[in-house]
Formats: structure tokens, sequence, C-alpha cells
């Protein structure tokens, strides 16, 4: 279950990064809720998770998903320019957090 509320966590992670972008310095009322809500959910997953998971392989599975998800969404948007070169290194980030997990 730990493992599960991480990922949705991490998840949770790309959706604040994103809102918080969106916010203009937190002048904009939707995007800032959305990123209160999001991150404030996001930490009590990671909470949740470390209860049983230990720190440093939680850590960097919520930070890996939560970058590779936000660096896709920015590329799917036509924020961020999509190349070879970063798919490749998303799909090694996403590599290695599926090998911490099998680690673990």
């Amino acid at each position: 279950m730990a493992w599960l509320v991480l990922v949705v966590s991490g998840g949770l992670e790309a959706v604040w990064a994103v809102a918080l972008s969106k916010t203009e310095g937190f002048s904009r009322l939707l995007p800032s809720v959305v990123f209160l809500v999001a991150v404030v959910a996001s930490m009590v997953g990671l909470g949740y998770a470390l209860r049983t998971l230990p720190v440093g392989t939680a850590y960097a599975v919520w930070v890996g998903i939560g970058a590779a998800l936000t660096v896709v969404y920015s590329m799917a948007v036509g924020d961020e320019p999509v190349s070879v070169v970063r798919l490749l290194l998303i799909c090694g980030l996403v590599g290695c957090v599926i090998g911490l997990k099998l680690v673990h």
C-alpha cells in the first residue's frame, strides 16, 4: 500500500509543480488552490509512505516520478521542446525509479 500511495503522491508532485507555474505569484485563484491542495496531499502521501519505506528510496522515487511527469506534461502541451535525447533521459529516470523499487 505504501508504494501505491507513494506513486500517487509523486503524480501529485507534478500537479503542484505545474499549478505553481500557472499561479503568477499566487495572483490567480484556481491554480493557487490546485497548488495548495496538491502540495498538501502529496506531502501527506509521502509522509504516509515514509512510515514503512526507507527515506532515501521513497524520496528519490517521489521526486523522480514528479520530475518525469512534469517534463512529459510540459513537452505535451508545448511548453518545452521535445527531442530524442530528452525522451531517452526521461526513460533513464523512470528506469532508475523502477530500479530503486526493485532493489528495495
